[in-house]
């Protein structure tokens, strides 16, 4: 799978919501109502990663979850980790 450009990352990035770019990966912070919300959310997107083979970056605190997508075999980002973004802002 290709590397995808910087100029075609930020159109993708354009059309969705809150995700940013840097150091070759995408980056969402998600608020939610309830530490469990927020575990649901987790588990949710680990079932859709794992059958994808396709594994984020999970950061998880109090009411807060952050999802970072880059692809560490290709060495940035692919049309796999804008895929995989997309799929983050359909769950919530």
């Amino acid at each position: 799978m290709a590397l995808l450009s910087e100029d075609v990352i930020q159109v993708e990035l354009a059309s969705m919501d809150r995700w940013t770019y840097s150091n070759n990966e995408i980056y969402k912070d998600i608020s939610f109502q309830s530490y469990m919300a927020g575990i649901g959310f987790v588990n949710q997107l680990a079932e859709i990663a794992e059958a994808k083979n396709h594994h984020p970056g999970l950061t998880v605190g109090w009411c807060n979850v952050g999802v970072t997508f880059t692809s560490h075999d290709q060495g940035g980002m692919t049309s796999e980790c804008i895929a995989m973004a997309k799929t983050v802002n359909v769950i919530l």
